[in-house]
């Protein structure tokens, strides 16, 4: 299907279920901003972080969305659609924003969906880092928050005169070019450890 501007596909047919796949891009951003700032307070509050630690640890879990971000947009939103499970999966959460990808209240996950997922990051964190999770999980959220801002901004602004132009072309050529390339939406970093960069005409 060629991408259409207008309008916005229809993944329920319940209107209930239909209203909670769209969102307005403040709410999920304000929400993992706020969460992120909560988790270092609380690692200052209790002693489970001082200044250094905490910038490393905050580096190191933005560092760990940025992987997450790729390895879930090429693997999972772009799984070969193989049968009709996997066919309604990849519609549901990523297809219907290539058909789409001007319907600017489709441009996050819900915010419900999103607090399940960031909730098993954090318990999961847990088990594995224990208290640097305060740190680790505060850099993830901030990440998936920035991640949400660039999205938004690709796809409903027209692209700055600076050196942010290039994440509207590299995701401009993930859209309308060539969609097995340029998986890395807040940063083209994964993508060149990877070898799916755009290729470039010589």
């Amino acid at each position: 299907m060629k991408p259409n501007h207008k309008g916005s596909a229809t993944i329920f047919k319940n209107p209930v279920l239909e209203r909670l796949t769209h969102t307005h891009i403040a709410l999920p951003i304000t929400i993992f901003l706020v969460i992120a700032v909560g988790l270092l307070f609380y690692g200052f509050q209790y002693g489970f972080l001082d200044v250094v630690s905490a910038i490393g640890l905050f580096l190191a879990g933005w560092l760990l969305f940025s992987l997450v971000e790729y390895l879930a947009h090429r693997y999972i939103f772009h799984m070969a659609p193989t049968n009709n499970f996997k066919k309604n999966i990849q519609y549901t959460f990523h297809g219907n924003h290539h058909d789409y990808p001007k319907d600017k209240t489709r441009l996050a996950m819900p915010p419900i969906v999103s607090l399940f997922v960031a909730s098993f990051f954090f318990f999961v964190f847990k088990l594995i880092f224990g208290t640097l999770v305060f740190g680790l999980v505060a850099g993830f959220l901030f990440g998936y928050a920035l991640y949400l801002f660039v999205h938004y901004a690709v796809h409903a602004y027209a692209p700055p005169k600076n050196f942010l132009k290039q994440l509207w072309i590299h995701h401009s050529i993930h859209h309308y070019k060539d969609p097995e390339r340029a998986y890395g939406v807040s940063s083209p970093l994964w993508d060149w450890i990877m070898g799916t960069m755009p290729e470039r005409k010589s």
